[in-house]
């Protein structure tokens, strides 16, 4: 069976410009080769109003910026090389010629090898081009720039977007490296939160490895480990609004494999088709992604540059000149965090930028105590840890709580992070709610105790009748509760001790409560005529071990908890239905109870007799036909038929509810308005599939409502979610479909059979999908939703 993938983005190729003249390289379709290659360096300072910041720490630049500009080159640089920058106003805008700047590298004196900017008004992209000595280039490159700069704007966008995500990469590949060679034992818990903080896509069966192999495997294929960061993503866009590419819508989806189609790889596309237009042999084009280290711009290339013609052109991508765009960090929890705890982490999330670049600086938290007190204390991002971590100690003899509120600098301009609460430990006694009455022996306890400082807790001991010490678990319960359990399946009735743990506390807080032997009491046995089961409610249910009505065993189920109530579900093992006024309840420790019945009427049962669909009368595009009735098209309307149970009518105000298959979604058709009676024992109900929302698809199934009863689930038709087909056409041979959500189709074919099907990959994205040639004019097509039924599709070829 033939199976057709969504084509790859190309890599960034040697791009040739016209005027810059891209000379004509054939496109290449193989995988994008890694930028590995060391190119030269920029050395790039950026001053605003009075303050001067290296580009490591410039995330966007404004109008009015100053910058400078010097190439750095090695002293026995034989290479002479013409320094370029370009200010780029948009797509339908053409820069003026003086918008475009140009130095010579190799002279000594500075106003001549260095470039000294002023960011002009209206620019929004800004570029930077190394280009060899050659006579005419600067004309040359004034006239690519205007000609065509939707182009560079287009190339700007990507190459500063990949250079961000390349950032990520690298510290990511920087922290496993640095992890393998001093601790690699750590691995198994750090490379996770690496991958979560950084926003890569980590192949966890690496770390059930030997230790040795962990850090290689956590390190394949790694420019397809890169997964979609919105904020990185809204800094480069300047031009439409919001990110489109293919790789990048795919990045999101689960069949994509959270980052197979990275934005990384996404961005590194195909430019060589973006600048395929121009035409010159005398300059090819070669992208770098830019790395940044204080006032160090480290250009890396995925090909060696040629001196002979064409010659190369390194193209270098400046930040967006734009608004700006500050981390939209967010608390990673909105529980009580301990202030007590040694190496406290702030736990944020949304911005991956902020642990793989120097753009977020000066960061700190300011604590504000109970009584108005502030106290400000400096804090370090932190990718292994999941947040930042304070850079110096609180000071002592904290207590109570406190709001600790994230901030400091993005670039040039104040940042505001998430908040969080801190708690510290304080005097106060831990207690515990009127729980004592259900604190049973024989069964897992869930006890809530509140005190001070929940958070802080760091352990919980519990001391039974017989003294013995054991820990157990607990859960925090918002801000001053935690939840216990207490096994007490082997414990005794009376006394039990609790003892709570804190940070800050040498001597723990002690809880008493009592617990008292199981009631093992029923309170009531009913039966609904014809059921299989009965339901029994009472204390202490888990103590049953079979049920008997009649001379028929049930078995049962598990117990619930209803309030103050267990609830147990008995049910008969064989076809026989119990019956009978008392029932027969057998204990786990031999002991017998018989308890009386109470009857109820049969619950409401329907089966299905007949179903038709009504389709829309002008289809949209080409319509889709299938002669199987089981199926709903979720543009058609279903008109269905039930037959009331054995023995029983139906009346006016029954309701038919339906759901899927699953149960996530369910809509209730009302009798008088959505079922209509025909008989006393037939009631015909029509259902719209738009009701149960655009994401329901699958099996249907319906059951009859009277009332607070309801009556058992009855399949009813299986919902399709349909394609919109526009258009099937052939040319020379190859056939196309084209229209929207054609990832719902699950194969195509020329035959009913559904031989040489072509098979639609999960999260297809694009307008078209080569199919086979029709056969009569006709293809055949399956959904994803019904991947057994064929459906019939008229071509018109």
């Amino acid at each position: 069976m033939s199976r057709v993938l969504p084509r790859l983005p190309r890599p960034l190729l040697a791009l040739g410009l016209t005027g810059l003249g891209l000379c004509a390289t054939p496109f290449v379709t193989a995988d994008p080769a890694p930028f590995d290659l060391p190119g030269p360096a920029l050395r790039i300072t950026v001053t605003r109003g009075e303050r001067t910041l290296p580009i490591a720490e410039v995330p966007n630049l404004a109008a009015g910026d100053r910058l400078t500009v010097d190439a750095d080159l090695p002293k026995d640089q034989r290479a002479h090389y013409l320094l370029f920058s370009a200010f780029l106003s948009g797509a339908t805008n053409p820069p003026p010629k003086n918008w475009v700047q140009s130095a010579e590298t190799w002279k000594d004196k500075d106003k001549d090898r260095r470039l000294t900017l002023t960011v002009p008004k209206g620019a929004r992209q800004m570029a930077l081009f190394l280009v060899p000595e050659t006579g005419g280039a600067s004309g040359t490159i004034v006239d690519a720039v205007r000609d065509r700069p939707g182009e560079f704007v287009r190339a700007v966008q990507d190459l500063n977007q990949a250079s961000l995500d390349r950032s990520r990469l690298n510290a990511f590949v920087a922290a496993i490296r640095a992890q393998e060679n001093s601790h690699p034992e750590f691995l198994r818990t750090i490379a996770p939160a690496l991958a979560g903080s950084l926003a890569i896509k980590m192949n966890p069966d690496c770390l059930a490895r030997v230790i040795e192999l962990q850090a290689a495997c956590l390190l394949e294929n790694r420019d397809a480990l890169v997964l979609a960061d919105i904020h990185s993503s809204s800094m480069t866009d300047t031009l439409i609004g919001a990110p489109t590419d293919l790789a990048l819508q795919l990045s999101y989806t689960r069949e994509a494999g959270l980052g197979y189609y990275s934005p990384y790889i996404g961005v590194i596309r195909d430019i060589a088709r973006v600048f395929g237009a121009f035409g010159n042999p005398q300059f090819g084009y070669l992208p770098t992604l830019a790395t940044r280290d204080g006032d160090r711009l480290s250009l890396l290339l995925n090909a060696a540059p040629s001196f002979a013609k064409p010659k190369s052109v390194l193209v270098a991508a400046m930040p967006a000149i734009d608004a700006g765009s500050p981390p939209r960090l967010r608390a990673a929890t909105d529980q009580p965090l301990c202030g007590a705890k040694p190496g406290l982490v702030l736990p944020v999330e949304g911005a991956p930028l902020i642990y793989s670049t120097a753009f977020a600086r000066d960061m700190a938290v300011t604590l504000t105590q109970a009584n108005g007190q502030r106290i400000e204390v400096p804090v370090r991002a932190r990718a292994d840890r999941g947040g930042y971590i304070l850079a110096e100690p609180l000071p002592a003899g904290l207590s109570g709580k406190a709001t600790a509120k994230l901030h400091g600098q993005w670039g040039f301009e104040s940042f505001e992070g998430p908040g969080f609460t801190l708690q510290f430990p304080t005097d106060g006694e831990w207690r515990a709610g009127d729980t004592d009455q259900s604190l049973v022996v024989g069964r897992d306890n869930v006890v809530e105790l509140t005190g001070p400082a929940a958070a802080c807790v760091t352990g919980v001991t519990m001391r039974a009748s017989n003294g013995a010490a054991q820990g157990v678990a607990f859960t925090p319960r918002g801000a001053d509760a935690i939840a216990v359990t207490l096994p007490m399946k082997g414990s005794r009735a009376g006394p039990v001790t609790l003892e709570v743990q804190q940070m800050g506390r040498d001597t723990p807080r002690t809880v008493t409560l009592r617990a008292y032997s199981p009631a093992s009491r029923v309170d009531s046995v009913a039966l609904a005529r014809g059921d299989r089961f009965v339901t029994l409610t009472g204390q202490r249910l888990d103590e049953i071990a079979g049920v008997d009505m009649g001379g028929v065993a049930l078995s049962p189920g598990t117990v619930t908890r209803e309030g103050d109530s267990d609830r147990l579900i008995a049910t008969a093992a064989g076809d026989r239905a119990p019956e009978g006024t008392a029932a027969r309840i057998k204990l786990n420790d031999g002991r017998t109870l018989t308890v009386p019945v109470t009857s109820a009427p049969p619950r409401p049962a329907a089966t299905l007799v007949s179903r038709t669909l009504t389709m829309p009368d002008s289809p949209k595009g080409l319509a889709l036909a299938t002669r199987d009735e089981t199926v709903l098209p979720d543009n058609a309307r279903l008109t269905f038929a039930i037959h009331a149970g054995e023995g029983q009518s139906l009346t006016p105000a029954d309701a038919v509810e339906v759901t899927t298959a699953d149960g996530g979604t369910s809509v209730v058709l009302e009798g008088g308005r959505d079922v209509r009676l025909s008989s006393p024992e037939i009631a015909v109900a029509t259902l719209d599939p738009a009701r149960l929302g655009p994401a329901a698809a699958g099996p249907l199934r319906f059951r009859l409502v009277r009332g607070a009863i309801k009556g058992d689930w009855v399949p009813l038709a299986t919902l399709v979610r349909l394609p919109r087909i526009e258009a099937v056409r052939c040319d020379a041979g190859q056939c196309r479909m084209e229209g929207r959500d054609l990832f719902l189709i699950d194969r195509v074919a020329a035959s009913a059979d559904m031989a040489g099907a072509v098979t639609v990959p999960a999260g297809y994205t694009a307008p078209r999908l080569a199919v086979p040639a029709p056969n009569a004019g006709s293809l055949y097509v399956t959904l994803r939703d019904a991947p057994a039924v064929p459906f019939t599709l008229a071509t018109g070829q």
